[in-house]
């Protein structure tokens, strides 16, 4: 590995609970996360508490985990970390490196980058993916293959291109002001409902009721083979019970609301489409939009408007004083964004999914 004088890429020790003697280094590691995100969307909307962050760093039967933390001149000034999903058939290797500008452009970054590489390649993975957001510059400007969004040729992307990556696809990250008006959302779920008879909507908050989980199972596996991923390559998720479980304690075991609306087909009871808002223990902050999804076989219904508006419409009486929802969409998934932008989505900023394919 590069030696950069100063500089120690150290791992990450992952406590068992934010009070433990050995908490230090990850605490201070979030603390430089959010200050990161800061510096890049010159917002603080994607800050989230140690203790909140904490259940995504623990062990899973479901991936490998891999974590550095970049000290510069005895300071904590990044976060390395590469993910190995174990579904069957996995071949890609994801990760993040994220330095706080002042490190930028001195060799850390490159230094850390070895340690992804060894790492995918210690697992036999030959596909590596990344993904960053790249703020509005000017300059020249890439785009994908998709056809779909461009990002600019800044810092983070010439670091991709420098070591082998390929622009695969453009992320378009969106909020809806919750501080406004709902009247457009109150008459686009009336329009959705008028639309989607013969499907009901079906709420609750995590964990998940025993009656819901092999449905919101099975939809939550779709999210891996429905939804536009370009060129990238993710294996099909296999989604059970302990799986629900595991995902929904990550949320309900620090204090943070996940609530889950879904359209249900009434015929059968089947659960088709559904959609997700997650808010921290602090309800003032802003709200996340996760995943979203409308199964194959039951679009044309507007049963996305209808689990979009209905959780929107929810979500006034959960967490009122929150500012605004975020949400990051593939901007060749149209349709999805047809939706967001009636509601009243509006852009606020583009990543870019990056691909590289390791040689033998």
């Amino acid at each position: 590995m590069t030696t950069i004088t100063g500089v120690e890429i150290r791992p990450l020790i992952v406590p068992a609970s934010i009070d433990a003697p050995e908490a230090a280094d990850f605490i201070t590691m979030v603390d430089v996360r959010n200050e990161i995100y800061r510096e890049i969307s010159g917002h603080g909307d994607e800050a989230i508490t140690p203790a909140e962050l904490l259940p995504h760093y623990q062990p899973s039967e479901h991936q490998i985990r891999r974590f550095w933390i970049v000290v510069q001149d005895g300071e904590v000034v990044g976060r390395v970390g590469v993910d190995i999903p174990l579904d069957e058939g996995s071949t890609s290797a994801i990760w993040i490196i994220e330095l706080l500008r002042r490190s930028w452009s001195q060799g850390i970054g490159s230094a850390a980058y070895e340690l992804v590489e060894r790492a995918a390649r210690e697992y036999g993975r030959t596909v590596l993916q990344s993904w960053a957001e790249h703020p509005a510059a000017d300059g020249p400007r890439l785009a994908p293959p998709t056809g779909f969004g461009t990002i600019p040729e800044d810092h983070a992307a010439r670091f991709y291109l420098r070591h082998g990556y390929t622009l695969e696809q453009v992320e378009r990250g969106s909020a809806f002001d919750l501080t406004g008006s709902f009247a457009e959302v109150e008459r686009l779920l009336a329009v959705a409902e008028e639309a989607s008879g013969g499907y009901r909507v079906v709420q609750w908050f995590a964990p998940t009721p025993a009656e819901h989980v092999d449905g919101y199972a099975w939809m939550k596996s779709r999210m891996s083979t429905d939804t536009p991923i370009g060129a990238l390559e993710f294996a099909e998720e296999v989604w059970d019970a302990a799986r629900i479980a595991e995902h929904d304690a990550r949320y309900t075991d620090t204090d943070r609301t996940l609530l889950v609306t879904t359209a249900q087909h009434t015929a059968t009871g089947e659960l088709c489409a559904f959609n997700e808002l997650v808010v921290g223990k602090d309800r003032t902050e802003a709200t996340h939009q996760e995943d979203t999804l409308v199964l194959k076989e039951h679009r044309g219904h507007k049963l996305g408007t209808l689990v979009k508006c209905a959780g929107l419409l929810a979500w006034r009486d959960v967490a009122p004083a929150s500012p605004r929802v975020l949400t990051y969409n593939a901007e060749e998934n149209r349709p999805m964004l047809d939706i967001n932008e009636a509601i009243g989505f509006a852009p606020i900023a583009y990543s870019g999914a990056w691909k590289k394919v390791l040689d033998d």
